[in-house]
């Protein structure tokens, strides 16, 4: 289909016009590829041929490719063309705060994080540096200073945490974690302001003590050790954070 010259050929409702010319570029190359019309992996028409066809400028076009690129619906090979990506229209990984409020979801999230975690244990046991036995050994130190003082604050949980992806060796590891620990940590998601500062440090050296176990299991090479240990607080952190809610219902 062309255009009449100098005429566009996008829809003209009031909500359309309420849109950038670009956004409705993205909005129908978005549609044609969720229909088939531009198949995953097909390669795009031509910038030239989207301007006839659609009767608009070459800055709407690439304004609109870029969009496009930006939300992960095509990519760009320079000096080719532009194409749709193979994994197109599939939503990416998302955790929702709205959804986090749910308790059911924060459970779900704990189950994640024991599958994730644990065979990270595992590997850290097998890959770990002494530069890694370190940053767990003084993240392990600051949860101690932390239980003296009685602080809220997760920090040094999440360092654990993190020191322990990071030994893994496998960057895909600290990355997830990354994004889902500091999200799923219940102790983030359900401040404890009603516990008294002994029954929350009581909580926190029981919470530290299961990290030594990990520790130690990796600080000696036994990956079985420490993927148990890192299950074992795992599913202890769940039980904790289930206990609590029903003792406060």
């Amino acid at each position: 289909m062309t255009a009449e010259a100098g005429k566009s050929v996008l829809p003209s409702s009031t909500w359309s016009r309420r849109e950038t010319l670009s956004a409705q570029v993205v909005r129908m190359i978005a549609e044609r590829i969720k229909l088939g019309e531009y198949p995953r992996g097909s390669k795009l028409p031509t910038e030239k041929a989207l301007i006839d066809e659609l009767g608009v400028s070459r800055t709407v076009v690439r304004e609109a490719i870029a969009n496009l690129r930006a939300s992960g619906l095509v990519s760009i090979h320079h000096g080719i063309g532009v194409f749709v990506r193979q994994d197109a229209g599939v939503p990416p990984f998302r955790l929702s705060d709205e959804s986090l409020m749910v308790v059911e979801n924060l459970v779900k999230g704990l189950e994640l994080r024991i599958g994730i975690e644990s065979e990270a244990a595992a590997l850290a046991a097998e890959r770990r540096t002494q530069a890694d036995i370190e940053a767990m050994s003084a993240a392990c130190a600051a949860m101690d200073t932390a239980i003296r003082h009685a602080s809220r604050s997760t920090q040094a949980d999440f360092e654990f945490h993190c020191a322990v992806a990071t030994a893994s060796q496998n960057e895909h590891f600290y990355r997830i974690f990354n994004y889902i620990g500091e999200t799923l940590m219940p102790r983030m998601r359900l401040q404890p302001d009603t516990v008294s500062d002994a029954t929350f440090s009581a909580n926190l050296a029981r919470v530290n003590e299961e990290h030594r176990a990990v520790f130690r299991a990796i600080e000696i090479r036994d990956a079985e050790g420490a993927r148990a240990a890192m299950r074992n607080h795992l599913g202890n952190s769940r039980d904790r954070m289930l206990d609590r809610l029903r003792r406060h219902q």
